[in-house]
């Protein structure tokens, strides 16, 4: 019995690893095919999510500006349940690794307008040469870490920083402690504390956000619906009025 399962543990591996090739291969292909980086018209892996609920209308009348915001950190830190808390106000009961998924949603911030696309992306490190494919034209970058894992605490310094501003120099970032609701939870802190370590406190996710030059830093818990929209609202707003020392551009591939 104990085989047997193995083996169709085995063969999903499979399965995901080959799902992700040709997701990828797709994206290379579609991005190879727009000269202008705008990937809105494609419907190949364009996931159209309705508007949530909870968020407000746009203005009639107003003109809606569109924000390309890009999700990335560790795998399994929260990233793809972060996005579906936020585009339909439930999260996911199974996890499956992301590949590369688009979603796109309206939302209106301070009385703006907005059209958000929403990009999620892998964080294992056999996609990072083609992750960087979905940079282009990004608007703003959230960097995402679980404040129960001080592995993916410290990947923000050492991993995801240095590539977003290597290949996107000038755009915003916001840095995001997923999985909050994990730093009271008695089981993470046994394992924790068997390692030596303890979770991410709000204090070290605000130095570090200091450090890295992260225009805000926020703590979310996608399974309790806690800081799901304040994330986005910020990553809009970042966009929206850039301060005096950083300001927004365009992602540019390099």
């Amino acid at each position: 019995m104990g085989d047997e399962k193995e083996e169709r543990m085995g063969r999903g591996k499979v399965h995901i690893l080959k799902h992700r090739e040709a997701a990828y291969s797709r994206l290379a292909k579609r991005l190879c095919r727009c000269d202008d980086g705008n990937l809105s018209s494609s419907k190949e892996t364009l996931i159209q999510l309705s508007r949530p609920s909870k968020h407000r209308s746009p203005v009639p009348g107003n003109k809606m500006q569109t924000i390309k915001c890009v999700v990335v950190g560790d795998g399994a830190v929260g990233k793809t349940c972060l996005l579906i808390s936020y585009t339909t106000n439930a999260f996911p009961d199974e996890y499956i690794p992301t590949v590369f998924d688009n979603y796109s949603t309206q939302t209106c911030v301070d009385g703006r307008a907005v059209s958000l696309n929403l990009w999620d992306t892998a964080g294992q490190e056999e996609y990072d040469r083609l992750r960087t494919l979905s940079y282009p034209q990004t608007h703003v970058f959230i960097i995402c870490f679980s404040v129960a894992s001080p592995s993916s605490h410290a990947n923000v310094r050492h991993k995801w920083h240095p590539e977003v501003c290597h290949h996107c120099p000038g755009v915003p970032v916001l840095l995001v402690g997923t999985k909050r609701d994990l730093r009271g939870d008695k089981e993470t802190l046994e394992k924790l504390k068997e390692q030596g370590m303890s979770p991410t406190t709000p204090q070290q996710g605000s130095a570090l956000a200091r450090s890295i030059g992260a225009v805000r830093y926020l703590e979310c818990s996608a399974l309790l619906q806690e800081g799901v929209r304040e994330v986005f609202n910020e990553a809009v707003r970042a966009v929206l009025y850039p301060n005096a020392k950083k300001h927004s551009k365009k992602c540019v591939l390099l």
